[in-house]
């Protein structure tokens, strides 16, 4: 059964959408326009040069001289646009990405919702580049859980967890990690499920990364919410009840 509540809690600390597509050897001329088409909801701009191992920020002046040298390709462009409550936007030559520590649902109730999002970028980047065929599709969420007793016997009361705790004590556990990548009816998941020291308390970390390949461009909401979907079933196969009620408890203020 799908989740049907926003929590005043969530544990939710970052979801992330991505595109992947061929390369688009015209994205440069066709940048302005998109720019213009999402100000309202992005206003913040910056070009970003990648090379490898580095990645900086350049100025106006030396924007237009790389502009005026499209063979020069030693660096490699980074479009970046940023919304006033953090969202960040990036687009690539062969991806556009979003990524977000705001959202805390993809589409529920009457507030933001990530999905929402997604739809302005996409229908305004895909009406401007004409893609027929999405590469690839894939949304990540991953999750700061709460870890109130670290022993074998409340670990398991608060989640259906992967780890093989009839081998090993969670007590003398520094660090602990699993990952699988599964094939599903409709998609793909790579899950990972770690223990480890999140500013100097012991949470599990759970990642959840659904996607799919080959995708006809005017499927592209479709598809997402089929990958939501199954992140969805996957978490809520996680959690169990103690959590739940965690999540429920509005958040105290430092």
């Amino acid at each position: 059964m799908a989740i049907t509540e926003i929590f005043p809690n969530p544990t939710v600390k970052q979801v992330i959408f991505q595109i992947r597509y061929n390369s688009l050897f015209y994205l440069g001329e066709k940048v302005g326009e998109f720019q213009q088409n999402i100000m309202n909801e992005f206003p913040e701009s910056s070009l970003i040069l990648k090379t490898p191992g580095i990645k900086f920020m350049i100025d106006r002046k030396a924007e237009e001289k790389i502009n005026n040298n499209p063979e020069d390709d030693s660096n490699l462009k980074v479009w970046q646009f940023k919304s006033k409550n953090g969202v960040i936007l990036q687009v690539e030559n062969n991806s556009l990405s979003l990524t977000s520590e705001y959202h805390k649902t993809y589409n529920l109730g009457s507030g933001e919702k990530f999905k929402d999002v997604i739809k302005v970028v996409l229908s305004n980047f895909l009406d401007i580049t004409k893609i027929p065929i999405i590469k690839r599709i894939g949304l990540r969420y991953i999750d700061e859980c709460p870890v109130p007793y670290k022993n074998n016997s409340k670990f398991k009361e608060y989640y259906n967890t992967s780890f093989p705790l009839d081998r090993f004590d969670i007590r003398n556990v520094e660090e602990m990690l699993f990952t699988s990548i599964v094939k599903k009816k409709e998609g793909n998941l790579r899950y990972i499920e770690s223990l480890h020291k999140v500013d100097n308390k012991y949470k599990l970390v759970l990642d959840f990364d659904a996607f799919r390949t080959d995708i006809d461009s005017t499927d592209y909401l479709t598809v997402t919410d089929i990958l939501h979907e199954i992140i969805s079933d996957e978490y809520e196969k996680t959690l169990k009840a103690p959590v739940y009620e965690y999540m429920r408890k509005k958040k105290r203020s430092k």
